[in-house]
């Protein structure tokens, strides 16, 4: 197993990318954490991990409460002894608006999408430095590379931000053996938070981009993260890793 012994937090975790994310987690071994507001969806993805033979908790976790990123830091370790690998998944669409200069909207995204980001990165260092390094992967999007026309420009910048502080995260705590890499995901199944990007004449439009003529699939990203976070990635850290179906080639 490729994550035998180690211990996962994973953010938004109880749906979409997040949660394919865990439970191919919990098959290689990782005893995982599932982190996220939701929490019936939640803990039926604990449980579904578990009932397959993994190792699964369910902790209500608001990415923007940083004492909540203390507290679940805290009781990841008390629960499994360790903690090794963050994803830093939980993210919100700024596609769902008509108003691409709503100050509101700016201020919600760049709160979850970049502040809730740094909270995790800060929260889990101390403790990986106890134990000698660890892994993060950050979620950020083919939204963070390139300006696009339908979503608010909070969105463009929040998963920049999380491009750029990956890179910073690789270089401050590479001398504690901490790797930091960033996944960019490309058209996906939308959202729970989608708008404009779960119109399929939007759709449509965007995968006229997409070299592989196709949108991904969500056990795609996962099978990146997990590489990222496995010690098969162990000289590999401040990386950007594409799964966009070749959309940033063109």
């Amino acid at each position: 197993m490729r994550l035998a012994n180690k211990v996962a937090i994973i953010t938004g975790a109880a749906s979409g990318m997040g949660a394919a994310t865990a439970r191919r987690f919990g098959k290689e071994g990782a005893a995982v954490v599932v982190a996220d507001m939701l929490e019936d969806e939640g803990r039926a993805v604990a449980d579904g991990i578990n009932a397959g033979g993994g190792k699964a908790l369910f902790m209500a976790l608001n990415v923007t409460d940083e004492a909540g990123w203390k507290r679940i830091v805290a009781e990841t370790v008390r629960a499994f002894g360790r903690l090794d690998i963050l994803v830093n998944n939980a993210g919100i669409s700024g596609s769902a608006t008509n108003d691409m200069l709503d100050s509101g909207l700016w201020e919600r995204v760049m709160a979850v999408n970049a502040t809730g980001v740094f909270l995790g990165i800060a929260a889990v260092v101390p403790q990986m430095q106890k134990n000698g390094g660890g892994s993060i992967v950050n979620l950020s999007s083919i939204s963070g590379v390139v300006g696009q026309a339908f979503v608010h420009m909070s969105y463009n910048a929040s998963k920049g931000a999380v491009r750029t502080m990956t890179k910073s995260t690789a270089v401050q705590f590479g001398k504690d053996r901490i790797r930091c890499n960033s996944v960019h995901p490309g058209l996906m199944p939308p959202m729970r938070t989608s708008g404009a990007t779960a119109d399929p004449e939007v759709r449509a439009r965007m995968l006229k981009a997409v070299p592989l003529g196709r949108a991904g699939e969500v056990d795609e990203v996962a099978n990146a993260v997990l590489f990222l976070a496995s010690d098969e990635a162990s000289y590999v850290t401040g990386a950007e890793l594409y799964v966009d179906g070749g959309f940033l080639a063109m």
